[in-house]
């Protein structure tokens, strides 16, 4: 009667021993890694190190890390302050808040820190590109690319970018349904890199076989660097191979013909800056180049793009203030659109009298974007024959810009600061420390790694008004609250590594800003607003889900 009673409690005596030491086996060896990255502070630095938590044995913090995101930064800096330690990835690594800390890591490139990208990141990329670039040869590299991203470059770029944006905006006008915003933005942001930077016509079969690889190197260029069968190393390694295939065949063919007169690409421009700097490009470096603009102009600038037409949809004052600058330069629908439908005094459309495109819209005939409409989703018939006979919107027909006409913009201008400091699309930056440096009175040890938030610098900058408001009048001439600090807003770092293609990202938001705001309305197509996730770049959890329509003009009759 009693073995069996006995028989339990032998059996639970066990599993709770095994229990209990199994527990001070974890708690022994935490404290055993704790300590062995204690002891590796400079010790001819008489600063301690900063204080933080290294985590567990070999994963440290990093699945806290990934699965708290943004909260896991916000709750140590709240219980540490502006600058921690943690162990992220397999590495130490020093987290930096602050204006004055972060002008000391962008400032000390080559001399205090320098750049550290994840190895997946530099084995995908391949060692020639500008982010795997260091000392001389970073600086050459960028004075190359200093010339695609000049102001006479970006200017004829403007025509062409405007033109891939107008024909996506009628892809979402035209669907039937809710867009998912940040996957047309990935798709937009594509033709541009493609389009205009690369200068580069192709079908749209091949356009979308090309995105659907980039896509795959996007989604594994932050991987564990283990090439191995089904890793995502070897997946990303395949897309960039498949890529540079593409791209060969590509500069082969632009490299025989003549370089027009009236407009030079991005591609166009690496070449000659080269030339004239007396550098030689390789293939091997040519293509290299050619997936890094489009990671350049990629997934950072879709992020921001998503984050711009989110706030738009959460601040219908903002769109009335935006839209009366629009109005007051000339560049709304209603000002523009000759051709529009009026309507009689009910508000109701009287549809263009116009015998050929009432034909092509009963043929539902094809409206030169890839797209078949005959109507917008609002049942309407008030599309127009453009001079090739093609139908089009008479909305769509806002005229070129050009960086003077965006420049008289000053309150998008605003909108769009106010947004890449809102939601930067990244939230900050790798560096290796070169050599033991003082920072906020810690030691950042030599070799460790330093992660700079640009985010967390932008919510708690003491240069900005309740920085937890969407508020992009704080950029405006009475209060421009940016100009108290120059590391108070860095959504592009700053130093010798900030973001060289900053104009143009700044450009396709303002193009993207004028062409939604002047000819479309959009609504949420969900009952709330998604949460963003910050990692790798901000985006919307499940996707922005939106339908567009064009805007009707106000002209009576």
């Amino acid at each position: 009667m009693f073995l069996p009673v006995l028989s339990h409690f032998s059996a639970l005596a066990t599993a709770i021993t095994s229990i209990l030491s199994a527990l001070l086996l974890l708690a022994v060896s935490r404290q055993l890694w704790t300590f062995r990255w204690t002891i590796t502070r400079d010790k001819q630095c008489k600063l301690p190190l900063p204080k933080g938590s290294m985590g567990w044995p070999l994963v440290g913090e990093t699945f806290h890390w990934l699965f708290q995101g943004s909260s896991f930064h916000i709750s140590r800096r709240e219980k540490y302050g502006n600058v921690f330690k943690t162990h992220l990835l397999g590495k130490p690594v020093i987290r930096v808040t602050g204006a004055e800390n972060i002008r000391k890591i962008l400032l000390g490139e080559h001399n205090l820190v320098c750049t550290q990208w994840p190895q997946s990141t530099r084995i995908i990329l391949g060692p020639n590109t500008l982010v795997n670039s260091v000392g001389d040869l970073h600086k050459q590299k960028r004075k190359i690319l200093g010339k695609v991203f000049s102001r006479g470059a970006l200017e004829t770029y403007i025509p062409r970018l405007q033109d891939v944006v107008k024909s996506e905006i009628d892809k979402w006008c035209s669907e039937p349904g809710s867009v998912n915003v940040y996957a047309a933005a990935k798709s937009l942001t594509f033709r541009i890199a493609v389009r205009v930077l690369l200068g580069i016509t192709m079908e749209e079969a091949r356009i979308n076989y090309l995105s659907k690889i980039f896509e795959q190197l996007m989604n594994n260029l932050f991987s564990l660097p283990f090439d191995l069968p089904l890793s995502g190393l070897r997946k990303g390694i395949k897309a960039r191979e498949a890529l540079h295939a593409s791209m060969e065949e590509i500069i082969e063919e632009k490299m025989q013909k003549q370089q027009s007169e009236e407009y030079s690409d991005a591609f166009d421009h690496i070449l000659s800056s080269a030339k004239e700097n007396g550098y030689d490009l390789s293939m091997q470096e040519l293509k290299e180049s050619a997936v890094e603009l489009i990671f350049a102009a990629h997934s950072t600038t879709a992020s921001a793009s998503t984050s711009l037409i989110l706030q738009l949809l959460k601040h219908p004052s903002v769109v009335e203030k935006a839209r009366a600058e629009l109005e007051a330069n000339g560049l709304s629908c209603s000002a523009l659109c000759e051709n529009c439908p009026a309507e009689n005094q009910d508000g109701e459309d009287i549809p263009i009298k116009n015998e050929q495109t009432e034909r092509d819209a009963n043929k539902n005939v094809c409206t030169g974007t890839g797209t078949t409409s005959s109507t917008n989703r609002t049942g309407t018939s008030d599309f127009v024959s453009d001079s090739g006979g093609k139908l089009t919107h008479p909305c769509a027909h806002l005229p070129h810009l050009s960086m003077e006409k965006l420049n008289r913009l000053r309150y998008l201008d605003c909108v769009v600061k106010e947004v890449l400091r809102f939601l930067p699309p990244v939230s900050g930056g790798y560096r290796t420390a070169l050599q033991t440096f003082e920072l906020d009175g810690y030691q950042i040890p030599k070799g460790w790694s330093v992660m700079y938030s640009i985010r967390d610098t932008h919510e708690t900058a003491a240069a900005y008004q309740s920085p937890e408001l969407f508020d992009p009048d704080r950029f405006g001439f009475e209060r421009d609250e940016s100009k108290t600090g120059r590391f108070n807003y860095v959504p592009f770092g700053g130093g010798i590594r900030s973001c060289v293609g900053r104009d143009l990202a700044q450009i396709i938001l303002k193009t993207l800003a004028v062409e939604l705001l002047a000819t479309t309305e959009y609504k949420l197509a969900t009952k709330t607003f998604p949460n963003m996730l910050t990692v790798p770049v901000v985006h919307p959890v499940g996707g922005l889900h939106v339908n567009f329509n064009y805007l009707h003009c106000s002209k009576k009759i």
